[in-house]
């Protein structure tokens, strides 16, 4: 089959494609999907890069398991595509379903994870005309979307849903999203309107207009101060896709008892905090934040 090989990290050049590539097999319970578009995205470039390495850029712990990825790899977290294939303990009848695949794995391989794999880093993705994916993790879908559109979907509205869930956002809500013009942000704001929230947006004053048509019914520009424009403890939520300086006015602006997910670090994971404090458990006692 035709693919898209990751040889190594680094930029592009590390990218090849072939025609010879082997036609992967499904497990017992796995099924073969052909693919119809997979997706690019933040997450495919970062593990190219090597950018979710924690040791100082040996690229040794540079997969979402925090191991060294295997080379080559086909990578493509997003896909959308049929089945054509049924591994022998799943039912036959699922063959010609249209598909998107779950991309944080819980099973490969017809076994159970310990710790999730994401498709696309410590296993096979999309970047192929055909992958293999755990029965589990392909859901059924019908829709008169092209293949290309229903491919924007896995990777950011999954992880949206997921923070808004962990969050409880209901209907009397007040939810503040970070990075709202990027993918997750953009679902985000989607997801929190059809549970009938009051959605105020961060982004820049280029994309305010877009994001509104999306449903935001307030627009803050990242270099706005939040406590001014927003007040404090006036937010029920926050839904963070940046993190870094900005953590602390996200705490000033959220009311107590409100609920804060986060889920990315574009301006890095360990903000400079001075004057708050953290209860580590409840028989310990208050510690400073490390700097």
């Amino acid at each position: 089959m035709r693919g898209v090989l990751l040889t190594g990290h680094g930029g592009p050049e590390k990218l090849v494609s072939r025609d010879d590539v082997p036609v992967p097999h499904p497990e017992s319970t796995d099924v073969l999907v052909h693919v119809e578009a997979a997706g690019v995205n933040n997450t495919g470039i970062n593990t190219r890069e090597a950018w979710y390495s924690k040791g100082n850029n040996e690229a040794n712990d540079a997969s979402w398991s925090g191991t060294a990825l295997k080379f080559p790899r086909i990578q493509g977290a997003d896909v959308c595509g049929t089945i054509v294939q049924a591994g022998t303990e799943v039912d036959e009848a699922r063959v010609r379903d249209r598909v998107w695949i779950e991309p944080c794995l819980r099973e490969v391989n017809g076994k159970l994870l310990e710790s999730p794999w994401y498709l696309g880093s410590e296993c096979d993705g999309g970047f192929a005309e055909y992958a293999v994916v755990a029965s589990r993790h392909a859901h059924k879908i019908n829709s008169s979307l092209s293949g290309a559109e229903l491919a924007s979907f896995p990777c950011s509205y999954s992880t949206a849903e997921n923070m808004l869930t962990r969050a409880d956002v209901n209907d009397q809500d007040h939810v503040l999203i970070t990075g709202a013009s990027g993918g997750v942000g953009s679902a985000a704001i989607q997801l929190a309107k059809a549970r009938g929230a009051h959605v105020t947006a961060v982004t820049s004053s280029l994309k305010a207009a877009e994001l509104r048509d999306l449903g935001a019914d307030k627009t803050v520009t990242r270099d706005e101060d939040l406590t001014t424009s927003l007040g404090v403890n006036n937010i029920d939520v926050v839904i963070d896709l940046v993190a870094g300086p900005s953590w602390v006015s996200l705490l000033k602006v959220l009311r107590p008892g409100g609920r804060y997910a986060v889920s990315g670090a574009i301006f890095g994971p360990g903000p400079a905090v001075q004057g708050f404090w953290v209860r580590m458990t409840a028989s310990e006692p208050l510690k400073p934040l490390d700097r």
